[in-house]
């Protein structure tokens, strides 16, 4: 019985490790920064102060954590009502073409981030092709200027993550008992009855999972901002990035880091609970 214990735990050990050596121990650095003051020309001069929390919440830093958070927020809305259908589509596929449509649903990936991002500069650009397209149609007006505007960002973003929600919403599809849906329809649902009323409900974890996934990346994303917004206005990543290369304030930059990091962390904890909650309910129910 000792042996069956201890053999899974020496198995995760290597895992463990790495994940203390690489993960939390720079966190946990970071962290010990943020308590010092910045030094006179830069660096760290290790006198205890609470100053850098305190700074976090001023109404400055406070807009731009808002700020983030909504487009962070409107990021995962589109980016779910996109990847649900596609979700879907895919899992109501025939079994033999799940895994192709699956992989070009995931095919960006095989590319660099900062390629695909710098795509989209060339696609909605003044110059670009989308304007190009709209000229070949036949349009005369001034060329669309949709680059370094919060919308290119929201774009870039939705475009990097959705496959990400995609897949996270058809594991729970693929995974869903068909006779469900069936019984629903023998007991006089129609399809989009059928669809709110069992379908969705039973597919919130998968949708749950990919928009929090989603929403934390967002708001601590840093290179789509600067690229596709041309600094023109910032997200809460990109005050971190410049607290540390650009201001030399690095306590303050840990600070606003580990704020970052406090809000990530209570996403993917309330996620977790959701789930583990939704997954209960339907244990009580099939007992």
């Amino acid at each position: 019985m000792a042996y069956q214990t201890t053999r899974p735990n020496m198995l995760a050990a290597p895992a463990v490790l790495w994940l203390l050596a690489f993960m939390v121990m720079p966190c946990l650095l970071v962290l010990s920064y943020a308590f010092f003051q910045r030094g006179t020309w830069g660096g760290i001069e290790y006198t205890f102060t609470l100053d850098n929390f305190a700074h976090v919440f001023d109404p400055l830093y406070a807009k731009i954590f808002l700020n983030s958070a909504r487009i962070a927020l409107t990021t995962t809305v589109l980016a779910i009502l996109i990847a649900y259908p596609a979700a879907y589509a895919i899992s109501r596929a025939p079994r033999v073409r799940q895994p192709m449509l699956l992989f070009f649903a995931v095919l960006p990936f095989w590319s660099n981030y900062l390629i695909r991002t710098y795509a989209w500069i060339v696609l909605l650009n003044r110059e670009g092709l989308l304007n190009g397209f709209l000229s070949f149609l036949g349009y005369q007006g001034e060329p669309l200027s949709l680059l370094y505007t919060e919308t290119a960002v929201i774009i870039g973003l939705v475009y990097n993550y959705l496959p990400f929600v995609i897949l996270a919403i058809y594991s729970t599809l693929s995974r869903l008992n068909p006779e469900l849906m069936e019984a629903s329809r023998d007991l006089g649902a129609g399809a989009i009855r059928t669809f709110w009323r069992v379908t969705l409900p039973l597919t919130l974890p998968g949708v749950a999972a990919g928009g929090v996934f989603v929403f934390v990346l967002s708001i601590g994303n840093f290179v789509t901002p600067a690229l596709l917004g041309g600094g023109r206005f910032q997200m809460i990543g990109n005050l971190v990035y410049d607290q540390f290369l650009t201001a030399n304030d690095w306590p303050f930059g840990a600070a606003l880091g580990m704020a970052l990091i406090a809000i990530m962390v209570a996403l993917l904890f309330l996620q977790a609970r959701a789930t583990s909650h939704a997954s209960g309910e339907r244990q009580g129910e099939a007992t």
